[in-house]
């Protein structure tokens, strides 16, 4: 048995039969792990060491039914009594976001397994972290300059403008080249000038879906979830109102996941949601990645299952050898 602990938005507030932290803890729980509910305010630091004000968590599959969770003792502990921290939190990544991976870094560095590394979840920007890998991405462009991105929309004739602080398809923009709006979009964006956003050539492709791959440790499944938009909507998130259709992966979307494997397995990104529209990854998910259970449900999955077999082989001999000391 390990002692699991999850750093998550308010349990209460989520969609249990879509929620992909959901299904992570279930399976855990179904494995015999322990399971400790931590919201980010509850982590602290005390002397140099990093504490918890946490609550023994328990979980139901109850798709139809209001109580699907119920908490136990609620007590303080030390982190590096725990041997998984699931962080899944949603974005944005804000300054109490930062202080709260710099305070699981501390349990990390006592033998915790932090998934995702917090290190690397604050060097991987989500719509930032693509273009470490230029051979993957659509023309893109990030400037907080309105000039240069008038010009990259009169290049590209059909644009994407989106911030890089948000998910769930939040303030994105399709600009066109004669839209009448786009000096109060850009002002508005980048607060005149102040602040950088993206700009990405439109892709099409989009109304095939806007593909959510789910990579473990580097290896994706061998389906996509493809987030059809609604009608008359540019954005395919399933928040947006997408439909998702579960796809067999391409060998071009293989070949994308191979390019960024290494750098996955090497900074700690053990779970990673990667969006492919087209032939172009447009975003990499290090955060909170969803579509565990849509995906699931369609092809009778346990993607949590495999995620946890991989963290196990990890975890297990360093827990052995902890306990034998």
């Amino acid at each position: 048995m390990l002692n699991v602990g999850i750093v998550m938005d308010p349990i209460q507030h989520i969609k249990p039969h879509k929620d992909s932290s959901f299904a992570m803890l279930l399976e855990a729980q179904r494995r015999g792990h322990k399971l400790f509910y931590m919201q980010p305010e509850d982590l602290y630091l005390q002397n140099g060491q990093p504490f918890a004000q946490t609550s023994e968590l328990k979980v139901w599959d109850r798709e139809k039914e209001a109580q699907y969770y119920g908490f136990g003792g609620t007590h303080s502990i030390a982190l590096k009594e725990l041997d998984i921290i699931l962080i899944r939190q949603d974005p944005p990544f804000t300054n109490d976001y930062l202080y709260s991976t710099h305070m699981l870094e501390l349990a990390e560095a006592q033998g915790v397994l932090v998934v995702n590394k917090p290190q690397s979840l604050r060097d991987a920007n989500e719509k930032l972290f693509a273009s470490w890998f230029p051979e993957c991405i659509p023309p893109t462009l990030v400037s907080a300059n309105p000039t240069q991105l008038k010009t990259f929309i009169q290049d590209h004739l059909d644009t994407i403008l989106k911030p890089l602080d948000a998910m769930g398809g939040a303030s994105i923009f399709r600009v066109k080249q004669d839209d009448p709006n786009i000096s109060v979009i850009i002002e508005t964006m980048t607060d005149h000038g102040k602040h950088h956003i993206m700009a990405q050539r439109y892709l099409p492709e989009i109304k095939e879906g806007d593909k959510r791959i789910l990579l473990i440790n580097g290896e994706p499944l061998d389906y996509t979830l493809a987030r059809i938009p609604a009608k008359g909507e540019t954005r395919g998130n399933i928040a947006a109102g997408g439909t998702g259709v579960g796809m067999p992966i391409t060998e071009r979307e293989r070949w994308l996941c191979q390019q960024i494997a290494p750098t996955l397995k090497a900074k700690g990104l053990y779970f990673v949601g990667l969006d492919v529209i087209g032939d172009y990854i447009t975003e990499i998910n290090v955060t909170s990645p969803t579509c565990i259970r849509e995906l699931d449900k369609q092809f009778d999955l346990n993607i949590s299952g495999l995620l946890f077999d991989c963290l196990e082989n990890i975890i297990l001999p360093k827990s052995i050898l902890r306990n034998a000391r």
